[in-house]
C-alpha cells in the first residue's frame, strides 16, 4: 500500500497516532494533517457556523494537497493522511450543507483517493467522552450529528467498494498503535552501530548483582551506554519470571487436587524439586531468544543463575546457538557467603515475585547453588569458552564489595565490558 488515510470519529486518536508515526518512521512515511482542520485553523474559520468560508478554503487548499500527495508517492514513501474529503462530505450531509456536497460530487472523480482507508473504530459515547477530555469546544460534535455522519460515510464506502481496514480504537494506546504500525507494514530502524555487543550472557550466583547491574545500565544515557559500556538499547531475557510462573501453576495444580509438579513450598517461598526444570527454563529462554529481532544498536541480555557440578556447562550447552555466536559472557563472581547475605537482604515478601526483590530459600540454595562450576569451566579471569564449536568470549569480574554508587558500577564494569568487547571483536 502506498497512499493511506486514517479516518474515525473525533478524538479517537488520529492526530496523536499519526504524530507518533511521523516521529518514529521519518524515512518511511509522509504524514499529512487533516485538510479541513488545517484550512479552518489557518484562516480562523468556525467549522459549524461559517460553512461557506470553510468550503472556499477547502477548495483552495485541495489542489496543493493533491500535489503534495503525488510528490510523496514519487519519493517512494507511504503517504498517510489524517481523514479525507469523504469524511467532510459525510459531516456536510449530517448538518445539511448541500453546497459542499454539490462541489464534492463534482470533484469526486478527479480526486486522488487512497489505496486503503483505515478506520479507527470506537463507539460514539467513547468519542464524546474523549472530546470532553480534550477540552477544545471548537471541535466538539454532538452524538446525533455523529450518528448521521457515520451512517452516510459507511454507505459511501460501500457504494465505492473501498478497501476499509478497521482498527479497534477503544483499547489502550499501545495496542492501537501496534495494530496501526502492523497494518501499514512499518518496521522501526535503529541507526547502525558497530560498537555494541549484540548479546550479553549475564551469569552469577543468586543475588550476585546481575539485576542491579542491569538497572544501572538502563539508567544511563544511550550514547554513554554505547560508548563506555559497549551496550545498545537493552532487551532483557531472564528465566526467573518463567520459574515464578511455574511456582504459581504448582499452587493451582495443588488447589485443584493434582499435586505440585516441580516445586515445594518453603514458608512463603518455593524451591525446585525436579532437576529437569533447569533445562526446561533454558529451552523457554531459547524460544524467546529466537523471537527477538536482530536490530542494529540493540543488545539482548540473557540472564540466569545455575548451580551444581555441571550447572553452567549444561546450561550453556543447551543455549540457543545465536546467543553463543552473537554473544559474550559476563560472570559476576561473589562468594557463597556474600551471595547468601544479599539474598536475604533483598527479600521483600510483598514483592517476592520481583526481579530485584525475590529470594532463594535455604532449601533451594543448599541443594542447588552452594556448588558452582563456573571456575572449573573458565579458570582464567578472561578468555574464550568453546561451546558447541563456538568460541564464546568471557570475563569474570569480582562483584565484592557490593556496588552502591554509580561510581562503584563504573569503576568495576567499565573495564570489564571494555575487555569483553575487545575479546568479542578479536575472536
Amino acid at each position: 500500500m502506498r497512499y493511506v488515510t486514517v479516518e474515525g470519529l473525533p478524538a479517537v486518536g488520529k492526530s496523536e497516532l499519526l504524530s507518533t508515526l511521523k516521529l518514529y518512521f521519518p524515512d518511511q512515511v509522509l504524514v499529512f494533517p487533516e485538510l479541513v482542520k488545517e484550512a479552518a485553523e489557518r484562516e480562523g474559520i468556525d467549522l459549524f457556523r461559517e460553512r461557506e468560508r470553510l468550503r472556499e478554503a477547502i477548495l483552495r487548499g485541495l489542489p496543493r494537497r493533491q500535489e503534495e500527495v503525488r510528490a510523496g508517492l514519487a519519493r517512494g514513501l507511504v503517504v498517510v493522511e489524517e481523514s479525507h474529503l469523504g469524511v467532510h462530505a459525510a459531516y456536510s450531509a449530517a448538518v445539511g450543507d448541500e453546497a459542499f456536497l454539490t462541489e464534492f460530487r463534482r470533484l469526486e472523480e478527479e480526486i486522488v483517493w487512497p489505496d486503503v482507508f483505515i478506520r479507527l473504530d470506537a463507539p460514539i459515547p467513547v468519542s464524546r467522552e474523549r472530546q470532553r477530555a480534550r477540552g477544545d469546544p471548537r471541535y466538539e460534535v454532538g452524538g446525533e450529528v455523529l450518528e448521521r455522519m457515520s451512517a452516510w460515510l459507511s454507505r459511501w464506502h460501500a457504494e465505492r467498494g473501498d478497501e476499509l481496514v478497521v482498527v479497534d480504537a477503544d483499547r489502550s494506546p499501545d495496542e492501537v498503535l501496534r495494530d496501526l504500525v502492523s497494518v501499514l507494514g512499518l518496521r522501526y530502524r535503529s541507526l547502525p552501530r558497530d560498537d555494541v555487543l549484540p548479546c550479553l550472557i549475564l551469569l552469577g550466583r543468586p543475588a550476585a548483582g546481575k539485576s542491579e547491574l542491569i538497572q544501572f545500565l538502563r539508567g544511563l544515557p544511550p550514547d554513554e551506554r554505547a560508548r563506555v559500556y559497549h551496550l545498545g538499547t537493552l532487551a532483557v531475557l531472564d528465566d526467573f519470571p518463567i520459574l515464578w510462573e511455574k511456582f504459581i501453576e504448582d499452587d493451582i495444580w495443588e488447589a485443584v487436587g493434582k499435586g505440585r509438579l516441580l516445586s515445594r513450598r518453603a514458608g512463603d517461598n518455593y524451591y525446585v524439586t525436579d532437576d529437569l526444570t533447569w533445562p526446561f527454563l533454558i529451552e523457554k529462554l531459547n524460544r524467546r531468544i529466537d523471537a527477538e529481532p536482530e536490530l542494529p544498536g540493540r543488545t539482548v541480555i540473557v540472564e540466569f543463575s545455575r548451580g551444581g557440578v555441571d550447572g553452567y556447562r549444561d546450561a550453556l550447552s543447551r543455549l540457543h546457538r545465536r546467543a553463543l555466536e552473537r554473544g559474550a559472557i559476563l560472570y559476576l563472581d561473589v562468594s557463597v557467603e556474600e551471595s547468601w547475605r544479599r539474598n536475604l537482604a533483598r527479600y521483600d515478601r510483598a514483592r517476592r515475585d520481583g526481579i530485584l526483590t525475590h529470594s532463594v530459600p535455604w532449601e533451594e540454595y543448599e541443594r542447588t547453588y552452594e556448588t558452582d562450576d563456573w571456575h572449573a569451566l573458565a579458570p582464567a579471569a578472561s578468555g574464550y569458552l568453546e561451546v558447541k564449536g563456538v568460541q564464546v568470549p568471557y570475563v569474570t569480574v569480582s562483584n565484592e564489595p557490593e556496588p552502591v554508587r554509580p561510581a562503584d558500577f563504573e569503576a568495576r564494569f567499565k573495564p570489564a565490558l571494555a575487555e569483553l568487547f575487545r575479546l568479542w571483536n578479536e575472536r
